[in-house]
């Protein structure tokens, strides 16, 4: 059976775009928020589970940099890179952190295609 080029094309971006949907779907359905956050010396991505920030949902970077000033601290988990046991590429949680308020800070969103391991 002989398949156009146009054919193949179009299954091939159809492939993709689903495969795109199930790892946002995955990261989604972990119901972790990832950011970064950037000081003058380093940065590091953290998540927040849903509810973890006062009982916000899905908190975004303004949530986060609200409950950094309001309480001085905040105790998150700092997430990382790893292969899981299939060999696969994941963003899971490394350790439990606790990040200081200071003036020159960043808090941002951080968008991964990974998929995304809640703590446990």
């Amino acid at each position: 059976m002989l398949i156009s080029r146009r054919a193949f094309a179009v299954s091939t971006a159809m492939f993709a775009i689903l495969e795109l949907g199930s790892q946002a779907a995955m990261a989604a359905d972990s119901k972790v928020s990832l950011f970064r956050i950037v000081t003058v010396k380093d940065e590091i991505v953290v998540g927040f589970t849903s509810g973890e920030i006062n009982g916000v949902e899905t908190p975004d970077a303004s949530v986060v940099g609200r409950q950094l000033v309001d309480r001085g601290e905040l105790s998150v988990w700092q997430y990382t890179v790893r292969k899981n046991e299939k060999g696969e590429l994941e963003q899971a949680p490394l350790k439990k952190i606790s990040v200081l308020k200071s003036n020159s800070l960043r808090v941002e969103p951080y968008f991964t295609p990974l998929p995304v391991i809640a703590p446990k």
